[in-house]
């Protein structure tokens, strides 16, 4: 006789086995239509899952996160089901479920077309339509990866292979078809809707590994309804005319080659954009009271074995051994430096908390097919902090570090900020009850934000508590970049201590904190979020000056070094080229404003200013453009 408890409290008993069916309809009839899975006792399950004993169970619909990863893993079937009807020969590898969608890597001898990409889903909608009912089966391990060879289906076998043998095997079937999962799945095809589109196909490497067999990755994205289909298209469509890569070349900014994957070649103008932000961010850093420092970029094997790192992070670790054999390695973080600087001379509990910001610059081995313009590269520049505090200092140093994050990236454009706040893993170090400070001090830091924020529970680092800082940009999207984390490990196994008031030795606390994440990435994403068109403080080029002809050239010089005196990041432009191709021309770079001289210019002593996006010409005197345009420059930037 389970009895089933609620979400809101509340029990339901039932005096036979139940499953998620009969407890969804037995609460109301609309949550039996809307039901897509349940959890019990927090693990999600099937439906028709039948329960035997007490325990909790909660509904999911497409309202839910969990309902609509459901819908989506469905749909990501169903696309095999349908690539298998269409191309009978065709072997199916995983389909896991993404931000926004899903995808499905397929072994084919011919590459998929667009045509085919239409093909396909037509037989999904199909698919859907037949309704074919799903069912799950545990299997022997021997008899299923004997099925799946004499089926063809040779990287389903191998993926079983690796499964552990401690768990069940699990098979799910969609009317005759069946796949290896471990689901949920929902109750029938039917019930994924019609509301999905298969967006792009690209190459993947089997198990993201370069030296396997290059498969074919079928991208797609599903929902809930109609209209959050077409909103999410939108969004895509506008998004590739956002691309940093596209824009990043448009606008001159830096490129990519193959004799160095992941590692970005800056241009001038994309150079200039990154110190603007380095520059910003160490004005703002020095009156917050850090102290900027630099570590060595090459660190013996040992302190990494210290650290902890080596166990934990060796294979994305780029190692060199020298002539007398001793191993070093590229640091892919900053942290184990910065300790070795606090470690340096006595420390007293007067010398905290103790701030040490360092741009550093670290590599980290990502897999070719992981590589994504700036979005993902294997060397990039940190913005790092390391905070040495005592225990009753937490509290205070993370409601700092938020209100620092958040000032900085409103003064970016970013106002929409979400917070992920993680507490304590199952496995971790140190004591519970530093534990309980940490995890308190952290979460009144995102409740004294007063932003929208959700609890990942047990999704801590190992050491310590964190917060995530999730920016949305202008079209919807979200991107993790700022976090700030309670480090109860490292200062210990490096060493690191202080003096108490009572002469004891203590160790330190320390807190990981970085705000834009890598400078590389945030780039990309100011890229995208501005679409290129930077506001004028941080824009890379920030005015050119365009002679009307070479008869206005000096006086277009004398303009454009007294705008550059000024602060102002100017250039002229005298190619040969006529005016309304060099407009076009910085346009399309994205420059904000753009100062003709002609002869009305030169006899007034002034300048024509044509700002970007915009066909309204305004006069100015050249004099009240630099007061206004330098004040402009200096109060956003300060």
């Amino acid at each position: 006789m389970p009895n089933i408890k609620l979400p809101d409290g509340n029990s339901l008993n039932f005096d036979k086995k139940v499953n998620g069916f009969q407890i969804a309809e037995k609460i109301s009839k609309s949550l039996s239509k809307q039901a897509l899975i349940i959890s019990v006792d927090g693990n999600l399950k099937d439906l028709n899952y039948e329960i035997y004993h007490d325990c909790s169970v909660k509904i999911y619909t497409a309202k839910d996160k969990e309902g609509l990863e459901t819908i989506r893993h469905d749909t990501a079937h169903v696309l095999a089901m349908a690539v298998q009807e269409i191309f009978p020969k065709t072997q199916v590898t995983i389909g896991p479920v993404i931000d926004n969608g899903f995808y499905y890597d397929f072994a084919r001898k011919d590459p998929f077309t667009e045509e085919d990409l239409r093909k396909i889903e037509k037989k999904m909608m199909e698919i859907v339509d037949r309704d074919e009912p799903t069912h799950r089966e545990v299997w022997k391990r021997d008899k299923a990866i004997e099925h799946f060879k004499k089926a063809g289906e040779i990287y389903k076998a191998e993926i079983i292979k690796a499964i552990p043998k401690e768990e069940e095997v699990s098979v799910y079937f969609h009317g005759k078809w069946h796949d290896l999962c471990r689901g949920p799945h929902l109750s029938s095809t039917g019930k994924i809707g019609k509301y999905f589109k298969l967006t792009k196909v690209s190459g993947a490497y089997w198990r993201g590994d370069s030296k396997n067999e290059m498969l074919q990755r079928i991208y797609g994205t599903s929902w809930p309804s109609q209209k959050e289909l077409d909103n999410y298209l939108k969004m895509i469509e506008e998004a590739e005319k956002r691309d940093h890569r596209k824009l990043g070349k448009e606008m001159d900014l830096f490129h990519f080659r193959e004799e160095s994957p992941g590692s970005v070649f800056w241009h001038e103008r994309g150079w200039n954009l990154f110190q603007k932000l380095i520059d910003y961010m160490r004005l703002r850093q020095k009156k917050a009271g850090y102290k900027e420092i630099n570590t060595p970029e090459i660190l013996d094997r040992g302190l990494w074995e210290k650290s902890g790192h080596w166990e934990k992070f060796g294979e994305h670790m780029y190692t060199s051994t020298t002539p007398d054999e001793k191993i070093f390695a590229i640091k892919p973080m900053n942290c184990p430096g910065c300790v070795q600087v606090f470690n340096q001379g006595l420390k007293s509990y007067r010398d905290l908390p103790l701030k040490m910001s360092e741009f550093g610059k670290v590599h980290r081995y990502e897999p070719s097919g992981a590589l994504h313009g700036l979005m993902r590269v294997r060397a990039f520049t940190q913005d790092d902090a390391h905070i040495f505090c005592t225990e009753d200092q937490i509290t205070q140093e993370s409601l700092s570090v938020t209100n620092l994050i958040l000032d900085i990236y409103k003064d970016l454009g970013f106002k929409n900020v979400i917070l992920k706040y993680s507490d304590r893993p199952e496995v971790r170090v140190g004591d519970d009850k530093v534990w309980d400070k940490s995890e308190a001090a952290l979460l009144e830091a995102v409740k004294e934000s007063k932003l929208e924020y959700s609890i990942n529970k047990g999704e801590g680092a190992f050491y310590g508590p964190k917060i995530e800082f999730v920016l949305r940009d202008a079209i919807g999207r979200d991107w993790q970049c700022g976090t700030l984390q309670v480090d109860l490990n490292l200062p210990e196994r490096l060493g690191a201590s202080y003096v108490d008031k009572d002469g004891s030795k203590k160790i330190p606390v320390m807190l990981h904190r970085a705000l834009f994440g890598s400078l590389e990435r945030f780039i990309g994403i100011l890229i995208e979020n501005y679409a290129g068109k930077f506001p004028f403080w941080i824009s890379p080029l920030q005015v050119v000056v365009i002679p009307v002809s070479d008869d206005f050239d000096k006086y277009s010089k004398e303009v454009a070094n007294k705008v550059n005196n000024s602060g102002i990041n100017c250039q002229v432009d005298l190619k040969n080229h006529n005016l309304n191709y060099k407009i076009r021309e910085h346009s399309l770079a994205k420059v904000p404003i753009l100062l003709i001289c002609g002869k009305k210019e030169v006899d007034s002593n002034s300048v024509t200013i044509r700002k970007l996006d915009s066909n309204d010409q305004e006069i100015m005197k050249l004099d009240k453009f630099l007061e206004k345009y330098t004040a402009l420059n200096q109060a956003a930037s300060n």
